[in-house]
């Protein structure tokens, strides 16, 4: 029996797309350059799931998703109280149907290395039954390589947005595996200009591509929006924080700021990950209100007066870049950032966003910034400065350096 036909797998969820697969990714207002060359499928192998938090690959895959077929496949679920099961592959319909995750289901008790040849085998027979074939292969973690080496995409991505070998339980294969990433892939994109830095000296053909923003998503939160019901309670001021909480977020800091400033409220948002829920500060001015969709962050972040990055200062976050930013100031938020190297430039260097190292210089920050909300000038340098980003110009700049590398193949 095809591992695709065992049991579990609902087969008009992997239905073909209606969506031509070699559609043109060029805007209907643009004369088309000689050099345009139509994309294939795209096919997204992913560390993150995609209805975990709405960030770059969402960004970026959705828009994908509007021209040509998208699967995007995610790290395995592993039953581990069933060494029993058959293996088997879950397709889950997204974007309107023209996007598909595709999550291998596996019993526990295999090895990693029977783990990475069944979903290879998964895979195979999947790509076959959708006629995968030339298709455009779009990395966010090398360690996807074990699975997927039986492929020859026309083209090879690395979106290196982290540098998740110093993340927390990174792999240890995961630096050598990058290496091998890089002697395939034709471009890589990088999250930030820090990333860049690194990874140029790695690839000869390497891009800094850094957090963007939706300015008309978080647009909305300088508009009247009803207070959800969870922060309606909570007095002002508020100082806010959304994201993954996790070992990136300097929880000694958050406690210290709670102390020293019992007049404040601290608003956090977003998934505990990785981390002791039982580690994180507890104050009555701390409000921990769970993880929530990306439809509904304009509405919180228009009750904060004071929007912040509470980064720690580890090996997890020297590299990052982090998408918030953009998406505080598009909310029309004053914001206060510990010093992260791609908030600092440009966003400190630029006097949009206020720096501060530790506690003390935070909290008289924080300070600053709530006498600052209704500071015109500031707001008129901001939209300035976000006039100048968009995910659709990143989504754009991407697919023309792509397009270009697929016209070297059409040419030879």
């Amino acid at each position: 029996m095809s591992l695709l036909d065992a049991p579990g797998l609902e087969p008009q969820s992997a239905a073909t797309q209606t969506v031509s697969p070699t559609a043109d990714i060029v805007s209907p207002e643009q004369d088309v350059p000689a050099h345009k060359t139509p994309l294939p499928d795209l096919v997204c192998f992913a560390h993150l799931h995609w209805d975990f938090v709405w960030q770059r690959p969402q960004h970026l895959l959705s828009r994908f998703a509007r021209h040509t077929r998208v699967f995007y496949v995610e790290e395995p679920c592993t039953h581990f109280e069933d060494t029993q099961m058959q293996p088997w592959l879950e397709i889950k319909d997204r974007e309107q149907g023209h996007l598909k995750v595709v999550v291998v289901h596996l019993p526990g008790g295999l090895s990693e290395e029977a783990a990475d040849a069944v979903q290879a085998e998964l895979l195979n027979e999947y790509f076959e039954r959708e006629n995968i074939r030339d298709f455009i292969a779009w990395y966010y973690s090398p360690m996807f390589l074990a699975k997927s080496r039986q492929f020859r995409p026309a083209l090879t991505i690395y979106d290196c947005m982290d540098e998740l070998a110093n993340f927390k339980g990174a792999h240890p294969e995961l630096r050598s595996r990058e290496q091998e990433l890089f002697g395939q892939a034709q471009l890589v994109f990088t999250g930030g200009q820090s990333l860049y830095e690194a990874k140029q000296k790695q690839h000869a053909s390497a891009h800094a591509f850094p957090s963007s923003i939706d300015k008309a998503h978080f647009g909305q939160a300088r508009t009247e929006l009803p207070e959800p019901a969870d922060q309606q309670p909570i007095p002002h001021p508020r100082v806010g924080f959304f994201g993954v909480v996790d070992e990136r977020l300097d929880i000694e800091l958050l406690g210290e700021l709670a102390a020293a400033h019992p007049e404040w409220q601290f608003v956090i948002i977003g998934p505990v990950v990785k981390i002791d829920p039982a580690t994180l500060p507890q104050a009555a001015n701390i409000h921990y209100l769970g993880g929530k969709s990306y439809q509904e962050l304009p509405a919180y972040l228009r009750g904060w007066d004071v929007a912040t990055l509470l980064f720690a200062d580890n090996e997890s976050t020297k590299f990052i870049s982090p998408t918030k930013t953009p998406e505080y100031l598009a909310a029309g938020k004053p914001v206060v950032s510990t010093p992260i190297r791609d908030v600092v430039r440009p966003y400190g260097e630029l006097g949009l966003v206020h720096i501060a190292a530790d506690a003390d210089r935070f909290g008289r920050a924080i300070g600053q910034a709530l006498g600052e909300a209704d500071d015109a000038a500031w707001l008129q340098r901001v939209d300035a400065y976000l006039a100048t980003i968009s995910w659709d110009q990143t989504w754009q700049q991407m697919v023309d350096l792509m397009q270009a590398e697929l016209h070297k193949v059409v040419v030879r």
